[in-house]
């Protein structure tokens, strides 16, 4: 029942009011009745949606017919402003009220589907973290179970290793899809551990990581000198390269390839290089390889691959410009996998290792910082292209004083040193350190020096240790107590004039050497037989001798019966060893010569040089190796080209003084220099038998 306020009555605890009813007679029009189902639809709603209503509500609501009944209870239930509610209250029409309630209610379920909208995207969110947070939770425990925890840790840390190596835009994106693979893999599949070792290699690669070249001439030239002894030409080219670098940081150097016999410092060369520059030194050893792979890398498809030699020592010394050796260039070799040397071709070109290609990483590696040099015994085995993109630097043999100055400076201080003796307990004089070198050695390089005076120190530190002696003191007197018996003698001493023995000179990739060329004459028919393990050079220079000598024989008192009825064998001794080349002409030539004439060839004078058809000279090779083996054997005289002469001055001023080198155009000038006078014996003279057999008799 609905009433008006009349009046206030005074009261001293409560409020007293008077009142008078009013009626409650309403006329229910279709209007009336189209707001009573507008609100009652809209309130239904509103209950559905509201939190703050019980679904009770719905059963209260159904059981009201009435329209101001249910504005009444709708505006009691409903969440309204005291405002709008004190406003509901005040409309004494039935119907306008129900329109002002309608307005209310639609404004009211405008708000609370919205507050719903937004509730259902929160909860829906929420639902979403709690799903993956579960998820995981119960991955982890899995993983737990399994022992794989550590596998993702891992990861995270390969993943960091890999953001901080400093990769280009190129192999990230290879390391990102690696990534991904990887992170859905099972570890315990084989696919899983060759796609981690790949990361893992990409992410040991020093990819930014460089050093700074250190361009101080003067501590460069120092650190040459301290470590290698005479060696200017080799110690030039360094030099003149960091003052190129002084004056343009980014120029490239040449790539240099050491060539020399073993023992002379290749390689330890190549070290005082590398300290000299600041660089680290890493070093590949190429002699050997026959397969393409071992440069290039192996492709991933294969079961064990790997990265190439080079990306490997690239991991071994932790920057991107070492200096990296290349270890016996010339020992390489191709076969059915592949050609190496081919491979190195981008390897050392300038242009085109800036992107190098390694099949196993199969992203493009910067080699352009890496400093290279070859090493090599000989240029022979190398082919022209991958010469043509090296500067050849020659490291000749030693001399015998070169020696002594290495054994005394280097060699001794260090066996010393290994062998825990000092300068006061014990010292090898040098006539010891001479004998050594002459008597005991016979090499281009030091190597086999150095394990002589190894051996006789190790000889010195037992007596000390066994207290026999408190100093040793070798002397050339006493040598032969510490090192044994000598075990080279001079290949010329004791050695006589022969008839048809010449001596020639030979160069090997171990160094110079002299060589006998031996020939002795038979009854035959005119026939040369050629043995020694000869190469197709060599031989053809034996005929071009037989011809001019044959040419020349009236001249040279040669019968011309002994070309047609005795037969000649020449030979090379060592025959186990394969010999070639033009160089020994002018030595076969004096050998047949010596025999044809029956004039002994002298023993103490060598020879070297190509002879021609009209007995012209042509020059030879290896000039300063081949006279340092003269002068180390003994001979006394040596015959070169005289073309050679532009040679002659790189020859050492030791070697020089112990030999008379004289320069020759023409056979004439080699015989006549070389031949004694004819020997007491006629020549081979040959007569026909009456049986139609030869019989020869000198």
């Amino acid at each position: 029942e609905r009433a008006r306020l009349v009046e206030v009555i005074p009261a001293e605890h409560w409020l007293v009011a008077g009142y008078e009813p009013l009626p409650n007679t309403v006329l229910e029009d279709a209007r009336t009745e189209a707001l009573k189902r507008t609100v009652h639809a809209q309130f239904s709603r509103v209950i559905d949606i509201a939190p703050y209503l019980g679904e009770e509500l719905h059963e209260v609501l159904v059981g009201i017919t009435e329209g101001g009944k249910l504005a009444d209870f709708v505006a009691a239930n409903l969440d309204l402003a005291l405002p709008a509610k004190a406003e509901l209250l005040a409309i004494d029409d039935v119907t306008r009220r129900l329109e002002r309630l309608a307005e209310l209610l639609g404004q009211e379920l405008q708000v609370l589907e919205v507050g719903s909208q937004i509730q259902e995207k929160v909860r829906t969110r929420l639902d979403q973290n709690q799903r993956e947070y579960v998820l995981r939770e119960q991955l982890r425990v899995i993983r737990q179970e399994l022992g794989e925890e550590e596998g993702e840790d891992e990861l995270t840390e390969l993943a960091s290793r890999l953001e901080a190596a400093g990769l280009h835009d190129e192999a990230k994106k290879v390391v990102d899809r690696e990534l991904k693979r990887l992170r859905q893999m099972s570890p315990q599949s084989a696919e899983y551990h060759v796609a981690r070792t790949y990361l893992e290699v990409i992410a040991t690669l020093p990819w930014a990581n460089a050093s700074q070249d250190r361009l101080d001439l003067k501590a460069a030239r120092d650190i040459l000198d301290r470590d290698h002894y005479d060696l200017k030409t080799v110690k030039e080219r360094i030099l003149e390269y960091l003052a190129v670098r002084t004056l343009n940081p980014a120029a490239r150097g040449s790539i240099m390839c050491f060539v020399g016999p073993p023992g002379v410092g290749k390689t330890s060369l190549g070290q005082s290089i590398a300290e000299a520059l600041g660089r680290r030194f890493t070093r590949v050893s190429l002699g050997g390889v026959r397969d393409e792979a071992e440069v290039r890398g192996h492709r991933r498809t294969y079961v064990g691959a790997l990265p190439g030699r080079i990306i490997h020592a690239l991991q071994r010394c932790e920057t991107r410009n070492p200096l990296l050796m290349l270890d016996e260039v010339d020992k390489m070799g191709a076969d059915v996998r592949g050609d190496p040397t081919a491979a190195l071709l981008e390897v050392l070109d300038p242009t085109q290792n800036g992107a190098f290609v390694d099949h196993y990483l199969e992203v493009p590696f910067d080699l352009s910082g890496v400093m290279f040099i070859a090493t090599a015994n000989s240029l022979a085995p190398i082919p022209d292209p991958l010469l043509d993109r090296m500067e050849v630097l020659t490291l000749p043999g030693y001399t015998p004083g070169e020696k002594l100055a290495i054994a005394k400076r280097y060699l001794l201080p260090r066996q010393l040193k290994e062998t825990g003796l000092q300068m006061e307990r014990a010292s090898i004089a040098d006539g010891a350190l001479e004998r050594l070198i002459g008597e005991y050695t016979r090499e281009a390089g030091v190597r086999q020096l150095e394990r002589e005076i190894q051996g006789v120190l190790r000889k010195a530190a037992l007596e000390v240790v066994e207290g026999r002696a408190a100093t040793i003191k070798i002397t050339a007197k006493n040598l032969e107590k510490f090192a044994g018996q000598p075990k080279v003698q001079s290949e010329v001493a004791g050695r006589e004039a022969e008839v048809g023995v010449a001596t020639g000179l030979a160069w090997t990739p171990v160094g110079g050497d002299i060589m006998f060329i031996e020939a002795i004459q038979m009854p035959g028919k005119g026939q040369i037989t050629l043995t020694g393990q000869l190469g197709d050079v060599m031989k053809e220079s034996a005929q071009a001798a037989w011809s001019l000598l044959r040419a020349r024989a009236g001249a040279l008192g040669i019968p011309l019966d002994a070309f047609t009825q005795t037969d000649v064998h020449l030979h090379l001794p060592a025959g186990a060893v394969p010999k070639d080349g033009p160089s020994a002409g002018i030595a076969i030539a004096t050998a047949l010569a010596s025999l044809l004439c029956r004039r002994p060839a002298r023993h103490d004078v060598a020879m070297t040089g190509e002879l021609t058809l009209r007995g012209r000279i042509l020059p030879i090779g290896g000039l300063k190796e081949k006279l340092t083996a003269a002068a180390r054997a003994g001979v006394k005289t040596v015959l070169v080209p005289a073309r050679n002469r532009s040679d002659i001055v790189d020859v050492p001023d030791e070697v020089k003084q112990l030999l008379d080198i004289k320069p020759v155009e023409t056979i004439d000038e080699v015989l006549e220099l070389a031949l004694l006078e004819p020997h007491p014996l006629r020549p081979l003279a040959v007569r026909t038998l009456t049986s139609g057999q030869t019989e020869a008799r000198p």
